[in-house]
This record gives structure tokens, sequence and C-alpha cells, in this order.
């Protein structure tokens, strides 16, 4: 099969995925194989392939928003059936056993297994994962237009229950990447009043499209007090303008799994019980209540689609802000 592999952790700049042949993986006991027509290009790959995050496999296949039909199943795989299309996201594997699996709270695993970084993930034809662990995709949503939602719009959805915010709440959105697209939709269904903070006129000119009230740079901060905030962007000198920001008993949700070093903060930007809060990876149920509220909505998501043989280009691009909405590789078109 053809696939995009990552020896080890370069600049992306040095175009570090090589696209080359591998062979095809084989179903094993839950398992089920799949046919991959879409993955989604991930600010979490990003960090894969740069070392922001620390080697767990190398070589490795990144990728972990990937739509797709099953083409084979393992002899434990019982409930599936082949042509099944089927979502994978970043969450490949929890261990069912750790006090967070057994209080519902699988996002924290002690011994987790994440898709394109632990085991080989979707910038590849085919593409193994657990049955118990994939998502059925509503058909309200073409393979391309759905790959954006497994990771960028999962998190986002955890991101916004996390932020506690509530209806007719004045909402920050720091960055307006793939993930603050796709939240803002869900934002407004709540009825949410969104304020977009970020660096780039193009992305600001997005978020206004897309309903939000106000939209301006990011650390000057908005025209209103907010009651919760959300950091999309992997950076940590965000932090204090975000809090200064908030209301009394704000909450300021931080959507990444890498940001750079926060500052030293005053104490008196926590005061008044205000809240900073990680969102770590997310539970197979934020992704079931989401992909039902995505599909009411409905979710629509903007794309930039490239071959997968570019996967290197659509990374740089990603990495430079020059994405409108959410980047997706077309590994092939559905039969």
């Amino acid at each position: 099969m053809k696939a995009c592999i990552l020896q080890g952790p370069a600049p992306i700049e040095t175009k570090p995925l090589v696209f080359s042949e591998t062979p095809a993986p084989r179903p094993q006991g839950d398992q089920v194989l799949v046919r991959v027509t879409a993955c989604g290009v991930c600010r979490t790959d990003l960090h894969v392939i740069e070392g922001e995050l620390p080697p767990r496999k190398s070589p490795v296949i990144p990728g972990h928003q990937v739509v797709g039909t099953v083409e084979a199943l393992g002899k434990g795989a019982l409930r599936t059936r082949r042509g099944t299309r089927v979502g994978i996201p970043w969450l490949h594997r929890t261990c069912g056993v750790c006090e967070f699996c057994r209080s519902g709270q699988e996002n924290l695993c002690d011994n987790p297994q994440f898709t394109g970084y632990t085991v080989d993930g979707g910038y590849a034809e085919y593409v193994l994962a657990p049955e118990a662990f994939v998502y059925n995709i509503p058909e309200a949503f073409p393979d391309l237009e759905a790959a954006p939602l497994l990771c960028a719009g999962i998190i986002g959805f955890r991101a916004l229950r996390l932020s506690a915010i509530k209806p007719g709440g004045h909402m920050g959105f720091y960055g307006f990447g793939a993930a603050a697209h796709v939240a803002i939709q869900v934002a407004r269904h709540w009825g949410v009043e969104v304020y977009a903070l970020t660096r780039d006129p193009q992305h600001q000119k997005l978020a206004l499209e897309m309903g939000a009230v106000w939209a301006g740079g990011t650390l000057p901060g908005p025209p209103v007090t907010l009651d919760s905030a959300i950091i999309f962007a992997p950076a940590g000198e965000i932090v204090p303008a975000a809090l200064r920001a908030l209301k009394k008993g704000g909450t300021l949700a931080l959507a990444g799994i890498h940001m750079s070093p926060i500052p030293e903060l005053q104490y008196s930007l926590l005061y008044q019980e205000r809240i900073i809060r990680s969102v770590a990876n997310n539970t197979r149920q934020d992704g079931e209540d989401f992909l039902r509220i995505a599909a009411e909505i409905p979710i629509h998501t903007e794309i930039e689609v490239f071959p997968l043989s570019d996967a290197n280009r659509a990374l740089h691009a990603l990495k430079t802000d020059a994405i409108r909405g959410a980047a997706v590789l077309q590994v092939r078109s559905r039969l």
C-alpha cells in the first residue's frame, strides 16, 4: 500500500514524510482493517512529526482523523460488517482496567494508545483499529468533510463542555483554525456569542462569516468581558491575556495537546475563582455525542484538499496558518 512514513522527527520544512510502498496490515483479534478514503491533517500530527511530542513509535505513519470503509475483520470483531463506513479518531485504545477507565474517564487512561502516534495512522491506504473504538459516520457528511470532525470536531466539543459556557454567554476563541471553525457552529447552536481572537486576517474573516459577533487580534482583548474562553493555538503566551478577559469565576480551557511555555502569572489573574483547565484527549462518549449533534445542526466543514502524496505540503501550510478551515488528505475515492 501507499503511505506517508516518518522515520524520525524533523522540521516539516525538510519534508520528513516519505511517500512510499509498505506492506498493508492484517487485522487480528478485535481489529478491523479500514480502506482509507480521507484523513484530516491536524496540528497534533505536526507536533508528532516535529518532535514536540516525544517519539513513541519509529517509524510511524501519522494521521488520526480517518474516514474509510471496513475491508476485513479479525476473528474477534463480531459487530461490524465489511463495507461499513467508519471513522477512526486519536484515541486508538484504552486499557479498560485502570481507575480512570473504570470511572468513565478513559481519556485519562494510564496505558492508552493513540492513532498515528503510538500505532500507525491514516496517512495510508489502509489502517487498523479496534472495533470498539471506531465511529459510524452520519450519512449527511461526505468523507472529505467528515474527516475533520474526528479530532478537530470532537476536541472542540469537549473543550466547549469543559469551558462551562451557558446559553447566552460570551465565549472567546483564541486561534481560529480547524477545531474552532467547527466548535463555533456548536456554540451558536447552543445560543452562545463567540468572540474570535486571532492574529490572521483570513481567519478573522472566516470567524465572522461563521457567525462570530466580533473578530480581532489576539492580545488586545475582546470588546466585552468573557464568561469562558478556549485557547486553540499552541501558544502559552496567550494565557495571561485570556485570563485578563475573563469574568470572575470564568473558565479558560486549553484545547491543545502541546503548548509553548506559559509565562509567570500574577495571582490577581487567577483570583476571584477563575479556572484554567486542560483538555486531554476525548472519551468515546464525547465522540458519539458530538457526531449526533453535528448531524442535527448540521455542521459544515471548510476544507482544503490535498493528495496523500502532498502531506508534507499540507502540514507546512498548516504550520504557516495558510489553511482556511481544515486540511484533508484525499487518499482515494470511494468505490
